[in-house]
């Protein structure tokens, strides 16, 4: 299982990464994290187009689909010679719900809710910018959609890759 929680950590660091990414010339480059009032806002104040937000979020979500959907389960089922659908499936779903763990704690609540490194000039009226209700939802659709989708990429795995 400790190759389970490596997993988990390289999951969250891509994740980390890709919003270091988004942010590195300003947090507005990662406004498409953001409820739609803040993308809205931020088109208004002609700091993005809506174009240019549905394309960042297009590319920055390519690499962290790429870790989750094939990454990921080739290290569990390939490296880690993980065998049968319930060994796969209790390793990923212990790499996803590490990944799950660090971003709703550590990016959603701290570095989102408790520092300025995401704060919009001129959207600050509207922040909290994960409010409660979406964060509730986060972890609600994180925990009821990780374990199908570990259950899911393991039947695959098992059925047709290995």
């Amino acid at each position: 299982m400790i190759l389970a929680v490596i997993e988990g950590v390289l999951l969250s660091f891509t994740l980390l990464m890709i919003c270091v990414i988004s942010i590195k010339n300003g947090p507005e480059g990662g406004v498409h994290y953001y409820e739609k009032d803040v993308q809205d806002r931020v088109v208004e104040m002609g700091l993005l187009t809506e174009k240019e937000i549905k394309r960042n979020k297009s590319l920055l979500a390519i690499p962290f689909f790429v870790m989750m959907i094939i990454v990921c389960p080739v290290m569990v089922f390939f490296l880690n010679g993980a065998s049968g659908f319930t060994e796969g499936f209790i390793h990923l779903l212990i790499a996803y719900m590490i990944c799950n763990l660090f971003d709703r704690i550590f990016i959603d609540w701290y570095w989102v809710g408790h520092t300025k490194a995401w704060i919009i000039s001129g959207t600050e009226d509207l922040m909290p910018y994960i409010p409660k209700k979406v964060m509730i939802r986060k972890w609600v659709i994180s925990m009821i959609m990780y374990p199908l989708f570990a259950a899911l990429l393991s039947f695959i795995f098992t059925k047709f890759i290995v």
